[in-house]
C-alpha cells in the first residue's frame, strides 16, 4: 500500500518564482500569494495563471481563446432557446499609418484607449475581445435585431468622438468599421460560419468608406410550436419521458 505522505509536493522543489511574479504583477498585489500558506499559494497561482491565460496582455480583454469558448456557449443557448445573439467585429480604420507615421508605441496607446472605450459601451453580461491586431469583437446576448445597428452605431461614435493622445503634444482621431451578423436560431451553426458572416459584413463596411456600420438582416430561422417540440421535447429516457432543459437567458436588452 502506497504512503500517502509520499505524495505529498513540498513547493519548494517546485520552480514557482516565475509564476509568482507573472500572477503578482497582473494583480498589483501580493496579497492574495502568501507564502506562508503553501496550498492557498498554489491554488492562487493556478487561478491566476487561468485568468491571465484568457487575457490579452496589452488590452487586459478577453482574448481569441476565451473568445471562442464564449461563442461556442451562445451558439448552444440560441439553439435551444431562440433569444437573439449578434456577433460584432470592429477593426481600427487605417491602423497601420498610426504605427508607420508615430511608431508601435503610440499604436499601443490608440488599441488601450480604443479598449476602454468600447468597455464602456458594452453591458456585464456581453463578452467584448481583442480579436486579432487592430480587431475586436463583441457578443450580445438577448440583442433583438431591431437593437442591432443601434447598438454599433453608438460604439462607432463613442470611439470616434474620443480622440486619442499619443503624447503631450498629439492627439489622434480614430474612427472604427464595424461588422455585424445574428446568429442562426434554432438551428445548431457553428463558430466559424458565424463569424465568417460577420466578417462579410466588416467588408462591407470597409467598402463602404470605412467609419461605418454593415449588419446583416436576422435570418429566418423560425419554427413552428410543432417543429419546437420535436427538437426539444419531449426526451425519452430509460427512465421515461422528459423534457429537455431549457436554457432561458436572463438579461436586459437593449
Amino acid at each position: 500500500m502506497p504512503d500517502p505522505a509520499s505524495h505529498i509536493v513540498d513547493l519548494r522543489d517546485l520552480r514557482l518564482d516565475t509564476a509568482h511574479a507573472l500572477v503578482a504583477q497582473a494583480s498589483g498585489s501580493e496579497a492574495a500569494l502568501r507564502r506562508d500558506q503553501p496550498s492557498r499559494h498554489l491554488q492562487g497561482l493556478i487561478d491566476g495563471l487561468c485568468e491571465l491565460s484568457l487575457k490579452d496582455h496589452l488590452t487586459g480583454l478577453a482574448n481569441r481563446r476565451h473568445f471562442r469558448a464564449v461563442l461556442e456557449r451562445e451558439i448552444d443557448r440560441v439553439t435551444r432557446s431562440g433569444e437573439a445573439a449578434l456577433l460584432l467585429i470592429l477593426d481600427i480604420d487605417h491602423f497601420k499609418q498610426i504605427n508607420d507615421t508615430y511608431g508601435h508605441l503610440a499604436g499601443d496607446v490608440v488599441l488601450q484607449s480604443v479598449s476602454r472605450t468600447l468597455s464602456a459601451c458594452v453591458r456585464p453580461m456581453d463578452t467584448l475581445a481583442r480579436y486579432g491586431g487592430e480587431e475586436f469583437a463583441v457578443v450580445l446576448p438577448a440583442c433583438q435585431a431591431g437593437f442591432g445597428k443601434v447598438v454599433a452605431e453608438r460604439i462607432r461614435r463613442a470611439v470616434a468622438n474620443t480622440p486619442v493622445r499619443i503624447s503631450p503634444s498629439v492627439e489622434v482621431n480614430v474612427t472604427l468599421s464595424i461588422g455585424g451578423a445574428f446568429a442562426m436560431q434554432w438551428i445548431r451553426s457553428t463558430t466559424l460560419l458565424w463569424t465568417d458572416r460577420a466578417d462579410h459584413q466588416l467588408y462591407n463596411a470597409k467598402s463602404m468608406g470605412r467609419n461605418c456600420v454593415s449588419i446583416e438582416e436576422q435570418p429566418d430561422s423560425t419554427v413552428s410550436a410543432e417543429e419546437k417540440s420535436l427538437l426539444f421535447g419531449p426526451l425519452y429516457t430509460p427512465s421515461g419521458w422528459g423534457d429537455l432543459p431549457s436554457l432561458d437567458p436572463a438579461g436586459s436588452v437593449y
